[in-house]
């Protein structure tokens, strides 16, 4: 029997990268990995650029960024045409899906494909302008103090974001990530996203409430998936 194709991971780039910095050999590296030296061949001759080698964190980016063209919305132009009218007139993701199932008299799209179509549009692109089709425009972000500014201004021992490393500020270094909570008044919930700096990884997870907690929580959860060098 042939070997069962399988797709490589992360952690599977990291050690890619790690071997290729030490001098090894393409069948060096694919003994070790136990791959076909063809696999690591063509993940090196994709994404080792020209000036800074093989980045793990960008080769998983682009892999992402070409699965993600069988998507749905991404193949078929006269559902994604209606998708984004109905998105442009403020409807939220959840209004859009509905209408669609009740023109049609079945389930059409689900409005968590798109969700996952905006942050994907987002993180392949980093055209932040997406982020008007989510209902943000009626979130709560905090009650502004009489005197102006921002609750977080208060937070004791905060750090602001002026003062972060420069390994931080430039992504040069994977590993530090930033958070958004999004709340959503008419809905009563909120989506948590963590975005990765340097590999622009965007995670997501909706939640019922904004405690300190359950915040916490589910943060645990969303970086146990994540591979160490990301972390």
């Amino acid at each position: 029997m042939g070997r069962t194709y399988k797709q490589l991971s992360l952690d599977d780039r990291c050690e890619i990268a790690r071997l290729s910095a030490n001098g090894g050999s393409v069948g060096q590296i694919a003994a070790a990995l136990d791959r076909p030296p063809s696999t690591i061949s063509r993940e090196l001759r994709r994404n080792r650029g020209r000036q800074v080698g093989y980045k793990p964190s960008y080769a998983q980016q682009q892999t992402r960024a070409r699965r993600w063209k069988g998507s749905r919305l991404e193949r078929d132009a006269s559902l994604r045409r209606e998708v984004l009218a109905g998105l442009s007139r403020g409807w939220s993701p959840e209004q859009v899906a509905g209408r669609l199932a009740r023109e049609r008299g079945r389930r059409v799209i689900s409005y968590e494909s798109i969700y996952r179509f905006i942050y994907a549009q987002i993180t392949r692109t980093t055209d932040f302008t997406w982020r008007r089709y989510l209902p943000r425009g009626k979130s709560k972000r905090g009650h502004r103090g009489k005197r102006g500014g921002s609750p977080a201004s208060f937070i004791e021992g905060r750090v602001s974001l002026a003062e972060r490393p420069a390994e931080v500020a430039d992504r040069k270094v994977p590993g530090h990530w930033e958070a958004d909570l999004m709340m959503f008044s008419k809905y009563r919930q909120a989506i948590l996203a963590v975005h990765e700096r340097t590999s622009r990884l965007l995670l997501a997870v909706p939640i019922e409430r904004k405690f300190a907690a359950g915040i916490a929580s589910h943060l645990v959860r969303l970086f146990k998936a994540v591979p160490e060098a990301l972390r």
